[in-house]
């Protein structure tokens, strides 16, 4: 097996042979793939002797490990086919290029009986061989393999390049029709995306033999047919190429493990029967045809990604314009907010804002997983607590349980969150919270000694419904609160340390008496300095409160 990919910049085809293997950001791991998005020890891939699938296994990665679009929680099997998306690099397991491991392609049978002496099945690589001294004395071959390869670079769209590819190929190919087959994802299909035909046939009569397209692309072979008509494996088939067929070849575009389509000749001349040293020739140009291809896709899947970018760019803006932009006042309170996304979006929140009784209500969330899934989840959740602001008797349990049901009933199991939710009282200086399974906020005093708010209650959204307690704790003058996500403890550096809640502890008592903006700003920069560049794992949430 061999396991493919890209992250962009750089192709990756690895060879999987029985034994363990681990993918991460460490050179020093068997897979080595430099990302931000890839945790330094991310994945580990086991395959054992004679079986035709891997065992994966998510080593605690930041980001994840995600099979077919699904995130992986345990060790799970893998064959050949899946997607595996490693962070934010996307790869596939396939067979290997010598057909190693072979497995039918849906609706394809292989063909049972012996090969006929009047055709020639070559493994690709065999294909792909030095040609013989036989075909290169061809005056036109050189003159056409430095036009085929000019085709590598030329700007034209790719029915162009294609139709301009085959035009190529006939001059050194003797052959009345030549086409570039695709196929359907499935297999089931098989379409020309440019054909050469005589007296102007329609190209939708274009059919080709389903034990031509098992032999392509479920043992990766290049296929010669010497002599259709005695060949006991397709003289009676109706579906060879239209009619009268005497000879043809057929040879996979093949590139990194993947067959992207399939050359085709033939000719109904009898004076010609092809032998396999033109079936090596075609190979080689099925080569230069299908690197092309790939290009073509990887020009395709790098705009994809641009428009893709700019929706997330279109929904980080969306994101930030739903959080509080101007902070609103409460006499003798300075308030101060700061959130920066791991990603383009996030699933962190926080919330601020002067009930109608006058009181201060603050709120952070931390919503599970991470990217657009857990960005929608968390606009709904914010909205879903910011319709209960109006209400002249605010409750926090009330609200909390309202919102945890809803929350539950409407979203998987997996997609629950994290809450800290307050209100101030600017009378009695007392702070009534309800701390839904949320890392502890801390209380600085005046003196610099630590007092934690503790959870009173399990996340929301885990259960049908919950218990949660509302507890309260007195403001006093020049005391400063700061509530945060795990993003801030958790952020590591390196070496995989992480910021910790004792460094955040020590960091907040040891600060003088200063307004929250200016706490903020120094928090944060020495988060930074402690990570010393090391790619941010997490959304990054704070928001402090103190009273003046």
């Amino acid at each position: 097996m061999r396991l493919i990919g890209t992250d962009g910049t750089k192709l990756y085809s690895w060879e999987l042979k029985p034994g363990k293997y681990v993918l991460g950001r460490t050179p020093t791991c068997h897979f080595f793939v430099p990302s931000k998005t890839i945790s330094r020890k991310h994945a580990e891939i086991t395959l054992d002797d004679g079986v035709d699938y891997c065992m994966l296994t998510d080593l605690e990665s930041h980001n994840g490990t995600l099979v077919n679009g699904e995130k992986i929680s345990s060790q799970i099997r893998i064959k050949s086919g899946d997607r595996i998306n490693f962070g934010d690099v996307e790869f596939r397991l396939a067979e290997d290029a010598d057909g190693s491991t072979r497995t039918s392609a849906p609706g394809i049978t292989r063909p049972a009986e012996k090969e006929p002496e009047k055709s020639v099945f070559l493994s690709i690589n065999e294909a792909l061989k030095p040609l013989p001294s036989k075909i290169t004395d061809i005056p036109e071959l050189y003159p056409t393999l430095s036009e085929l390869a000019r085709i590598l670079v030329l700007d034209q769209p790719r029915e162009a390049m294609l139709e301009h590819a085959l035009s190529l190929v006939a001059k050194v190919v003797p052959a009345e029709r030549l086409a570039v087959l695709f196929t359907s994802d499935d297999y089931t299909e098989i379409y020309p995306a440019a054909t050469l035909l005589p007296g102007g046939k329609d190209p939708g009569h274009f059919t080709l033999s389903r034990t031509i397209i098992g032999e392509i692309l479920t043992n990766k072979n290049a296929i010669l047919i010497g002599d259709a008509a005695i060949d006991p494996r397709f003289a009676k088939q109706q579906s060879i190429i239209l009619s009268e067929l005497k000879s043809a070849m057929a040879v996979p575009l093949f590139d990194e493990g993947e067959v992207l389509g399939i050359l085709y000749v033939d000719t109904t001349n009898p004076l010609h029967h092809y032998s396999d040293d033109y079936l090596r020739l075609l190979a080689t140009f099925g080569n230069i045809i299908a690197s092309r291809i790939a290009n073509y896709q990887l020009l395709s899947d790098r705009e994809e990604k641009r428009v893709i970018d700019a929706e997330l760019r279109r929904a980080s803006a969306i994101q930030k314009s739903m959080l509080t932009g101007e902070v609103p006042t409460l006499e003798g309170y300075s308030v101060q907010p700061f959130l920066e996304p791991s990603l383009s979006v996030g699933g962190d929140l926080y919330d601020v804002c002067v009930l109608p009784d006058g009181r201060l209500l603050f709120l952070v969330a931390d919503v599970s997983g991470k990217g657009t899934g857990a960005a929608l989840l968390m606009s709904n959740l914010l909205a879903s607590f910011r319709t209960w602001y109006t209400s002249a008797d605010f409750d926090l349990l009330q609200v909390v349980q309202q919102v945890s049901g809803q929350l539950h009933r409407y979203t998987p199991p997996e997609m629950f969150a994290t809450l800290m939710i307050g209100v101030v009282d600017p009378v009695s200086h007392q702070i009534s919270f309800v701390n839904a399974g949320h890392n502890p906020p801390i209380m600085r005093r005046t003196d610099g000694s630590i007092e934690l708010l503790e959870p009173t209650g399990f996340m929301i959204g885990a259960f049908a419904s919950g218990d949660w307690e509302n507890k309260s704790i007195k403001m006093n003058t020049g005391d400063l609160l700061t509530i945060f996500s795990d993003g801030v403890t958790e952020a590591e550096n390196e070496n995989d340390i992480q910021y910790s809640d004792e460094r955040l502890e020590q960091f907040l008592s040891g600060i003088e008496n200063t307004t929250p903006e200016k706490a903020s700003r120094m928090l944060v920069a020495d988060i930074m300095k402690f990570t010393e560049g090391a790619p941010q794992s997490d959304d990054i949430t704070i928001l402090m409160i103190r009273r003046d």
